[in-house]
């Protein structure tokens, strides 16, 4: 039985150049404590890979990155490019092309962090690869056209192998917790779309007779969300439906700074990408807060040590655990925007400290 890693490291743009060695360090810092061996691999992406490679996603980084167990993934400025050969969005080459279709993104409240209401603790499942999103829905180039200068259509392609898959990693995720899915769609309009979504979900939901099943409309559940979000526990949706639930959600918690997320599939690679943008607007000034994506590296950790049976890995994606919520609890290791006095790196070492300590 193995007890190492390999693990990809892509920094992404702006303020991702901040957070992601954050994360790395925090990672670096459990493992030690742990007996787990990681071996870290950085590979350029993004602006500065334009700049040194002429490309933002350089050729060879596929199939570097298919050799590893997995890799975090900064936030990625793509709008900001400039339109030259070379300057694309690397998201959907990676999603599609390691079949990452389900993208898991937890929403937790912490004390004192000014969450809208305390004690919530739910998990979005978004399918990644289908749905409206242009660059995702069709084999090759985007899925809208202009057929004419004041016409444009967009597609969204939904297929039952897509939905199956997505609601088969709900379901496991719902199995290890509450037992309770809840299939959030809009079939009353999208009748072949979501109904399909919502006939595979029931479909695969016949393997899982020890988890309750049960559907909201998607526009009900945008309200429901915030009048009583204790009532969800795991959340299995579409595309663009789940990208803007997600959002909703972090706005309860204490913003998109407190929204992680993890990329997985069939396969056995994970991507650790926090579900915010790469924030150019505070880039460089060492108050980006490092939760969404330090979380986000301890959950694909913790993805790793079941998917390869690694103690070691379980043991440091539970010290992380600790540590964090240790953190969390005090204004002097909390970044700004969630009620706290330091910025990125002080909120870095807190963490790393509360592991240290606890593991000393």
């Amino acid at each position: 039985m193995q007890n190492h890693l390999t693990l990809g490291i892509l920094d992404g743009d702006d303020i991702g150049l901040e957070i992601v060695p954050a994360a790395v360090a925090v990672v670096r810092a459990a493992a030690a404590r742990t007996g787990l061996g990681i071996n870290w691999r950085p590979m350029p992406i993004g602006a500065t890979a334009l700049a040194t490679h002429g490309s933002t996603f350089p050729e060879g980084t596929m199939e570097a990155l298919a050799k590893m167990d997995g890799f975090i993934l900064g936030p990625i400025g793509h709008r900001a490019y400039p339109k030259v050969p070379g300057a694309i969005n690397p998201h959907p080459l990676m999603r599609k092309g390691f079949g990452l279709f389900a993208n898991v993104r937890p929403t937790r409240s912490y004390p004192g962090l000014g969450a809208v209401y305390d004690n919530i603790d739910l998990v979005i499942v978004r399918e990644n690869n289908e749905g409206f999103q242009p660059d995702r829905n069709v084999v090759a180039g985007s899925g809208e056209f202009r057929p004419t200068e004041d016409v444009t259509i967009s597609v969204r392609v939904i297929t039952r192998a897509g939905s199956s898959k997505v609601a088969r990693a709900a379901f496991e995720i719902a199995r290890q917790r509450k037992k309770r899915l809840t299939v959030v769609h809009k079939n009353t309009v999208f009748k072949l779309g979501c109904g399909m979504f919502v006939e595979e979900c029931y479909r695969v939901g016949k393997e899982f007779p020890d988890v309750t099943i049960d559907e909201v409309i998607v526009d009900t559940m945008a309200m429901r969300l915030i009048r009583d979000p204790w009532s969800f526990d795991v959340v299995v949706t579409t595309n663009m439906f789940g990208d803007i639930l997600t959002d909703e959600a972090a706005g309860l918690v204490g913003g998109l700074g407190m929204a992680p997320g993890l990329c997985i599939g069939e396969g056995a690679i994970a991507m650790a990408q926090a579900t915010h943008g790469s924030a150019p607007d505070i880039a460089g000034q060492g108050i980006a807060n490092p939760f969404a994506m330090i979380e986000s590296a301890r959950m694909m950790v913790e993805w790793l040590g079941h998917n390869r049976q690694i103690p070691e890995a379980l043991a440091a994606a539970a010290l992380m655990e600790r540590a964090i919520t240790k953190a969390l609890a005090d204004p002097a290791t909390r970044t700004r925007d969630i009620k706290g006095t330091t910025g990125t790196e002080g909120m870095t070492q807190g963490i790393i400290a509360a592991i240290e300590a606890e593991a000393g």
